[in-house]
């Protein structure tokens, strides 16, 4: 028979094995906007904040009747999420520092990674500037018609970011490594799987995506955008309540009624027959369909969406300042 000895256990509590990480890639390229905390508490964690305005021009030099009145827009920013990282230690488990500085690393990292989540999920979920692919990008051309969508709306070409899953920014790394004629860069793309500035982006590789489900509703579904037709929005700075109370209005947001609403769900993208994007400053029809994002899905056939049908039919000043489509 074999002997038999008591063994003895050992923790190494210092050399801790490797870990996992998240890349916190869109949080680290989103601007922070900081409040005073105490205004903060007392206007219910929001703020308003205002858009731009978009002036209007006239022919002529006799201007008598077109002095118009102009329409300031606001945005709510908000602090809408609480996110903790409990965790429970005894006085006596607590004479272990290392243990508790663990545990404040490990929160940080899942609160991190939390906020991280969050700018990626309106991103994903409430962009309304599409550019509709079959297939996963994979090179330049995907990225120049997502400029040239920018570009036509007016949008401005500094401090664009394109943050693509691991797979597209490979795919598209891969597409750039076998361009032989260009000094450099091929070689990166090989070696490093990088893709760097392309098309007036800067480009990030994501460590994981949000991915969303192909459109389930059917394609005869309808929307009236004619000027009775109960859809079309016109801006406006501030509303009035039926007990006199004025407040300031949202404007990013738009409740429509479909002919049906049955397969939508939040995140959706859709377009409608003849509606055409804009120009926002010269109100140039660009040629190519305006794309909206379902918000959320309401009883009776109806959808909040993003952004808001604004044609200018109403020739009301509001609308002709921030009309966005034609």
């Amino acid at each position: 028979m074999a002997n038999e000895f008591s063994k003895e256990e050992r923790v190494a509590f210092e050399d801790i094995l490797e870990g996992f990480q998240d890349a916190l890639v869109l949080s680290k390229n989103v601007a922070v906007y900081n409040t005073d905390q105490s205004m903060m508490e007392r206007a219910g964690n929001v703020i308003w904040r205002p858009e731009p305005y978009i002036a209007q021009s006239f022919d002529g030099t006799d201007q008598t009747l077109n002095f118009k009145d102009s329409t300031q827009l606001s945005v709510p920013a908000t602090i809408g999420f609480n996110k903790s990282v409990p965790w429970v230690m005894t006085a006596t488990e607590m004479r272990d520092a290392i243990q508790e500085n663990r545990l404040g690393d490990a929160a940080k990292q899942k609160l991190a990674s939390d906020i991280n989540r969050a700018v990626m999920d309106v991103a994903a979920l409430q962009g309304s500037l599409v550019v509709a692919r079959g297939a996963a990008a994979t090179g330049f051309v995907d990225v120049a018609a997502i400029e040239a969508v920018m570009n036509e709306q007016g949008i401005p070409d500094y401090d664009r970011y394109l943050a693509l899953s691991t797979r597209d920014y490979n795919g598209m790394a891969a597409d750039l490594a076998a361009r032989q004629y260009m000094p450099g860069k091929p070689t990166t793309a090989y070696e490093r799987a990088y893709v760097g500035r392309i098309a007036s982006f800067d480009t990030f590789k994501l460590d994981y995506a949000v991915r969303l489900l192909a459109a389930a509703a059917g394609g005869g579904i309808t929307i009236s955008t004619l000027a009775g037709g109960g859809n079309v929005y016109v801006p406006e700075a501030t509303s009035v309540a039926a007990t006199g109370e004025r407040a300031n209005v949202d404007n990013r947001f738009q409740t429509v009624t479909f002919s049906s609403n049955v397969g939508m769900v939040a995140g959706d993208c859709f377009t409608i027959a003849t509606v055409e994007s804009v120009h926002h400053i010269t109100k140039q029809p660009t040629g190519v369909l305006k794309t909206f994002r379902i918000i959320s899905v309401g009883a009776a056939n109806t959808c909040v969406i993003c952004p808001p049908i604004i044609s200018g039919q109403g020739g009301t000043d509001a609308e002709l300042q921030y009309q966005n489509c034609f």
